[in-house]
């Protein structure tokens, strides 16, 4: 019976049973997929920081740590987001479906389980995750500066190029993380008042650094935001009039007054290396200095005399 999936997949079973994890595992590696296996919560932790499996299913009550609380702190590593949970369970009240569903498991069997609707289900949620992976790397390779989060404001997926940008504005490697309380203020107060708001703008040292533009929701618990790095237009204005430069000139100069490598200046402005180059080579001739020490600090006097 290998008629399921393709033989790398890994199913990793999170149950306190030794009956169940032994029926799941036949006949599961009978259908060809690779299995791991984790007797708590625990343990399903452990395991996911070595191997990260394709799909994971959760026995929602285990002693200790249950499956919900399991799956919530789980779906808290990045990495691990948007592999789909399915739910085991003998109970069927609402509540526990509901409780499975919001710490984020895709769906819920009931004990005892039926392995050919677990498998038909695996299929289904296999295939949901690998299209949403194939969107996610589509927009990697087009450079899009994206990223998703949940209503609580943590970030589920963000492109390489949103990661960097934030990185370069914030002037942290852990930038990510300084955007969630922002954005779950900005999203309750959209949900508040059931409108779209301007731009959620990000601020450094009491200035605009980043602007977050909502796109929409794409899924229950997801939203999506489009990123821009924000320059100083008044200081752009300061550094253009004194030393006769192009707009874009004196948004490179004043970031390059900021500290910021090239490669940063080129994500916050949405340029290549070869073109911030270019800006640097008449930044260089017009300010009559030989290299970007020497700019920065005139850059850094012309806005100290304002």
């Amino acid at each position: 019976m290998n008629d399921a999936v393709h033989p790398r997949d890994i199913v990793l079973i999170v149950d306190d049973s030794p009956e169940t994890l032994g029926f799941l595992t036949d006949a599961l590696e009978q259908s060809g997929f690779s299995v791991l296996i984790a007797t708590s919560g625990k343990a399903a932790i452990n395991v996911v920081d070595r191997i990260t499996p394709d799909i994971i299913l959760m026995d929602a009550v285990m002693p200790g740590m249950d499956g919900f609380d399991t799956c919530r702190s789980l779906k808290a590593n990045p990495g691990i987001a948007q592999v789909p949970v399915i739910f085991m369970t003998g109970l069927t009240e609402t509540e526990h479906i509901v409780r499975a569903l919001e710490s984020g498991g895709v769906d819920y069997l009931s004990k005892p389980i039926n392995i050919d609707e677990l498998r038909a289900r695996i299929r289904v949620h296999l295939a949901n995750a690998r299209s949403a992976q194939s969107a996610r790397v589509a927009l990697d390779a087009a450079g899009r500066h994206l990223l998703a989060v949940r209503g609580s404001g943590s970030i589920q997926w963000s492109t390489p190029q949103a990661t960097r940008l934030v990185n370069a504005a914030t002037g942290r490697d852990d930038g990510l993380e300084t955007l969630a309380d922002h954005i779950r203020t900005w999203l309750e107060e959209r949900e508040k008042h059931g409108v779209t708001k301007e731009p959620l703008m990000i601020h450094q040292h009491g200035q605009p650094v980043l602007q977050l533009a909502y796109l929409g929701a794409i899924g229950g618990d997801e939203f999506l935001f489009r990123l821009t790095g924000v320059s100083q237009t008044s200081d752009d204005d300061i550094l253009r009039q004194n030393f006769s430069l192009t707009v874009r000139e004196a948004q490179v100069l004043l970031w390059i007054a900021k500290g910021k490598s090239n490669r940063d200046i080129g994500e916050i402005l949405g340029l290549s290396a070869r073109t911030v180059n270019k800006h640097l080579e008449q930044i260089y001739v017009k300010l009559g200095v030989e290299n970007r020490a020497s700019a920065a600090v005139k850059a850094a006097n012309a806005l100290r005399e304002v």
